[in-house]
C-alpha cells in the first residue's frame, strides 16, 4: 500500500516536492481539527485564572476542587478535554505520513541537493552538509515554536504548570529523530512542523 502510494506520488512530481505537497494537502484536510483544538485551548486558557482561584481555595480538598472545577467548565459550556479529541484524530494521519517516508518506494529514489532521500545521516556521512542544513532548519522552527508557546503563556496571564518549561523542549525532538530516519522523513518533519507553527500562530490571532 505505502509502496504504491509512494510510487504514485513520485510519478506526479519530483520526490521532494511530492513529499512537501502531500504533507501540505494532508495538513490542509486536517485544518478543521486544528481550528477545533485551538478553540479548546483558548477556552481553557480563558478559564485558567478561575481554575487557579479554585485551587487556592480548595487545594486541601481534592474532591471539592474536582467538583467545583467540573461545575466551572460545565457552566462555561466547555470541558477539560476540549481540543484533545482533534489531536487524537490526527494521529492516524501522522502514522500514514511516517510510513510513507520510511517505506522503501520510488519516492525515496529522489535526492535533495544530491543527497538521496533514502539515506540516513548516521550511515552516510558524505552528505553531512545537507543533513546539517536540515538540522539547522528544524532547530530554527523548534526555537520559534518554543518562543511562541512562551509568549502565549505570558499573554494568558495564567500560572504555568510545573512542567511547562520542560514541555517547550519537545519541539527540539525533531532533530534527533531526523538524524536516525531517512532524509525523506526529515523533509516531512520540517514541512509539518513549519505548517503547525504558522497555522497555530494565525489561528490564535484570527479566532
Amino acid at each position: 500500500m505505502f509502496h504504491d502510494l509512494g510510487a504514485a506520488l513520485a510519478g506526479l512530481a519530483t520526490p521532494v516536492l511530492a513529499i512537501v505537497a502531500f504533507t501540505a494537502l494532508v495538513r490542509l484536510l486536517m485544518h478543521p481539527l486544528a481550528r477545533a483544538a485551538v478553540r479548546g485551548e483558548k477556552a481553557r486558557a480563558a478559564l485558567a485564572p478561575q481554575v487557579g482561584a479554585l485551587k487556592t481555595r480548595y487545594g486541601n480538598d481534592p474532591r471539592t476542587l474536582q467538583r467545583k472545577t467540573l461545575e466551572l467548565y460545565r457552566e462555561s459550556g466547555t470541558s477539560l478535554f476540549t481540543g484533545c479529541l482533534p489531536a487524537l484524530v490526527q494521529i492516524p494521519f501522522f502514522m500514514v505520513m511516517y510510513r510513507l517516508v520510511t517505506t522503501d518506494s520510488p519516492l525515496l529514489d529522489g535526492a535533495l541537493f544530491g543527497a538521496p532521500l533514502g539515506t540516513h545521516w548516521l550511515g552516510v556521512f558524505a552528505f553531512t552538509p545537507v543533513f546539517v542544513g536540515l538540522f539547522a532548519a528544524l532547530t530554527a522552527v523548534a526555537y520559534a515554536t518554543a518562543r511562541w508557546q512562551a509568549a502565549q503563556a505570558l499573554r494568558s496571564g495564567a500560572p504555568e504548570p510545573p512542567m511547562a518549561r520542560w514541555l517547550r523542549l519537545l519541539p527540539f525532538g525533531t532533530v534527533p529523530v531526523a538524524a536516525v530516519l531517512p532524509l525523506a522523513a526529515g523533509v516531512y518533519l520540517l514541512t509539518t512542523t513549519t505548517w503547525t507553527l504558522v497555522e497555530r500562530a494565525l489561528l490564535y490571532r484570527l479566532l
